[in-house]
């Protein structure tokens, strides 16, 4: 996939498809506007991702939410799904304040040759976001774009949006926001030194402390799978707060103990799947007793069926 970023000064030759959004946390809402660009690849065009960088809501300050997916993370979503080219596109004050038919004409018509545009009904662009789907259709023949614009996906009555699936990550209903993601909530990053307690206890973890913008879900211990220099690994994880390499600092962090696997993951990079809560985190009196603890956590993972 060619991610152009950083930069307003492109141009793409080929005739694309282009989705346009925010894409936070990459739900089946997003999946199925995605699936609209996807299909033109079969008419010979190649699929183009549009979103801002920052996004939009945190350039502005509307929100000071962490994301449910991280600039990597998406990255790597988009790829696997088969995008072709992400842009993100710099947005500061002066692309902020582009008109809303600046937007199409010189971005979308000229610099990304788009002949197939894909979005939601509640697409936004352009400066104040006066750009609408309306505007959007109307002025798309005379640039020779061809737009389809996707109703909202709902479950039980309601929309499914990033804050959806926010409030299951939050509440640590990882099995629903699986559902809402169609995917399994992801949390990537490189593995770091820990503090060796699994390793003492003859139990040794991996250790990750992902971006400090990552969504967590509560503290506790999850279910959970993870992918390693292309290999897949079953595992059990705790969401905690570890000590980080400044003194008397902790960081938010995820310990993954993988069954299976006995060589050396320091340094590098994993995607740790959280599937499923199992149980708070807890304080121990002992090491005895948190070994205890979790080797039954680990005993349950090993019945736990994907």
């Amino acid at each position: 996939m060619e991610i152009i970023t950083g930069t307003t000064d492109f141009y793409i030759r080929e005739e694309t498809a282009a989705a346009i959004g925010k894409f936070d946390g990459v739900h089946i809402g997003h999946r199925r506007l995605l699936q609209e660009i996807l299909d033109e690849k079969q008419n010979g065009k190649k699929a183009c991702v549009f979103t801002f960088d920052p996004p939009p809501t945190a350039f502005f300050g509307k929100t000071n939410e962490k994301a449910l997916t991280t600039k990597e993370e998406k990255r790597n979503i988009f790829s696997f799904m088969g995008v072709d080219i992400l842009i993100e596109y710099p947005l500061n004050a002066r692309t902020a304040a582009t008109p809303p038919q600046a937007f199409v004409t010189e971005i979308l018509c000229n610099r990304m040759n788009a002949g197939f545009v894909a979005a939601g009904v509640d697409l936004s662009f352009g400066a104040g976001g006066a750009g609408n789907a309306a505007l959007l259709e109307s002025m798309a023949p005379e640039c020779g774009i061809k737009v389809r614009i996707i109703d909202k996906v709902t479950r039980n009555g309601r929309e499914i949006s990033s804050t959806l699936v926010r409030e299951a990550v939050e509440q640590g209903n990882m099995v629903l926001a699986e559902e809402l993601l169609g995917m399994p909530y992801i949390v990537e990053g490189m593995v770091l030194h820990g503090n060796r307690i699994g390793r003492t206890l003859g139990m040794p973890t991996v250790n990750l402390i992902p971006s400090e913008d990552k969504l967590l879900p509560p503290c506790g211990v999850y279910y959970s799978g993870v992918q390693m220099e292309g290999k897949y690994y079953k595992g059990i994880s705790n969401v905690g707060y570890k000590p980080t390499i400044r003194e008397n600092e902790k960081a938010l962090g995820v310990e993954t103990y993988l069954y299976d696997y006995t060589g050396d993951a320091y340094g590098k990079e994993i995607a740790v799947s959280l599937y499923e809560f199992k149980r708070p985190e807890q304080k121990f009196a002992d090491l005895t007793a948190l070994k205890s603890q979790v080797q039954s956590d680990i005993t349950a993972g090993e019945s736990y069926r994907r």
